[in-house]
């Protein structure tokens, strides 16, 4: 039986300003992180990039246990496309920690191989080949862990856009993680893809974002990094994202997985610092809108929001 959608929120590190990108801004510590997740109700949460954590699997697990949380996956961005470069053994290391862990879900980026989110090569049909392969490659290796492998649209790497996501999609077996705002800024409809493909969805990255940074982002105007600086996204429902909408789309289809709110962040300062925002004010808002859907899904007849 499929857990109540209350039940399935769960948090990232980076809604914190954590990012593995260089320069991001300025990164918290775990002791300041993982503390503010279980008071704002939170019960588990993605890993976070490589240094956030303890490298051993097991000193992993025990350190989101020592704050009452338990870990739902790990996002793990590597080159897909490049053939003097084979992927899988930095994926099998995210694999250990995430059984360790008792994660189910690993989260890959066809990532670029350069540092950053804000330029990306075109592949050419033989490099969309191998990254197809590779994911396959990448699916059986978690399947066989007890795993479940997703493809994450991302913008900045190799699969951003809605064509994209749909040529993976189409040209493989891998699940998808539907980050919602990363589809909207790289040009695609999440509402669109929730509809048509709500069986590969294995595992969602919730976000809300305003339309006219992303539309800067698209024209080349601003890039990734800047627009996220500035507020691009923006706490569930006060964007342009229809979050009601996906979610009773997926919950609609019996989707039983994790909600990962995810608000990727800049800090300019730590927290109470003059320019600190505290990050806690947005995640503490998305828990609450989302926690209104719950409501709404429980009860079909009551309006979205309420």
């Amino acid at each position: 039986m499929t857990a109540p959608l209350a039940a399935r929120i769960a948090g990232a590190p980076i809604s914190w300003g954590v990012c593995e990108v260089p320069g991001w801004g300025h990164q918290l510590p775990p002791q300041a992180v993982l503390p503010q997740m279980r008071e704002l109700g939170l019960s588990a949460t993605e890993f976070g990039p490589d240094g956030f954590l303890p490298a051993a699997p097991a000193e992993k697990a025990t350190v989101l246990a020592s704050y009452g949380l338990r870990a739902v996956g790990q996002f793990v961005p590597v080159v897909l496309h490049d053939p003097g470069h084979d992927p899988l053994p930095e994926v099998e290391t995210a694999i250990a920690g995430l059984v360790a862990a008792d994660a189910g879900t690993v989260v890959i980026a066809a990532a670029t191989g350069t540092d950053g989110y804000d330029a990306r090569p075109v592949l050419d049909d033989a490099g969309w080949a191998l990254l197809l392969a590779n994911l396959d490659r990448i699916s059986r290796a978690a399947a066989r862990a007890g795993l479940t492998a997703t493809l994450h649209p991302h913008v900045g790497t190799m699969v951003e856009s809605g064509e994209e996501t749909e040529r993976v999609l189409r040209g493989s077996g891998i699940g998808l993680c539907l980050d919602t705002g990363h589809l909207l800024i790289g040009g695609g409809d999440p509402v669109a893809v929730a509809s048509r493909w709500p069986g590969r969805i294995a595992h969602v990255h919730l976000k809300d974002v305003r339309l006219a940074l992303a539309r800067q982002v698209q024209a080349g105007a601003a890039t990734y990094t800047a627009a996220v600086a500035d507020g691009m996204y923006v706490p569930l429902g006060t964007g342009d994202v229809d979050i009601a909408a996906i979610v009773r789309i997926l919950e609609s289809a019996g989707y039983g997985g994790w909600y990962v709110l995810e608000q990727d962040t800049v800090l300019r300062a730590a927290p109470g610092e003059s320019g600190g925002a505290d990050p806690a004010d947005d995640v503490r808002a998305c828990v609450a809108y989302l926690l209104s859907l719950a409501g709404a899904t429980a009860d079909p007849t009551a309006p979205a929001g309420e």
